[in-house]
């Protein structure tokens, strides 16, 4: 009867972590353009919520970083890539994402909804910052998912 008990509470477990990234943030993993650049803004975190992202619902990508530069301009060169192909490509201002100055540490968040139909699978962002001179700042990349069930679950909503 024990085992039984232990086989259960194993199950709740696996099933309860499964489903808490449906619902949640993620911190995601990235690695600099150049990994051997001395870039003046330094990366520490990206937080995606909610994770995983979902077609027809709005996404917000959290980067923690710092500079020991006053930043009172520039912009963000996002790219991003579908397996091999490019999906998308925007150019947008520093100072809408996070207050300007910036300086220390500060965090860049930026919100997208994404199209109702966005075929599941892995993406990879390529974020370029650079200063109000065009010179740059940093540069980084990292994966996100779009999840089979969150979209299955997005479509079962709107029907």
């Amino acid at each position: 009867m024990a085992m039984i008990a232990v086989k259960l509470f194993v199950g709740l477990l696996l099933f309860l972590c499964l489903l808490s990234p449906l619902t949640s943030a993620e911190s995601t993993d990235f690695e600099y353009c150049n990994k051997k650049a001395n870039y003046d803004v330094k990366v520490s975190g990206i937080d995606i919520t909610p994770y995983p992202v979902s077609g027809g619902k709005k996404t917000t990508f959290s980067i923690s970083a710092s500079t020991g530069k006053n930043l009172t301009g520039g912009k963000l060169v996002i790219d991003v890539n579908y397996l091999f192909f490019h999906v998308h490509h925007e150019a947008i201002d520093l100072c809408k994402e996070t207050s300007c100055p910036a300086s220390g540490d500060f965090v860049i968040s930026h919100s997208q909804e994404l199209p109702g139909f966005t075929p599941p699978g892995s993406y990879t962002l390529t974020m370029k910052m650079v200063d109000d001179k065009n010179q740059p700042l940093s540069c980084i990349s990292f994966g996100f998912s779009i999840g089979f069930i969150a979209e299955s679950q997005a479509l079962a909503a709107d029907s």
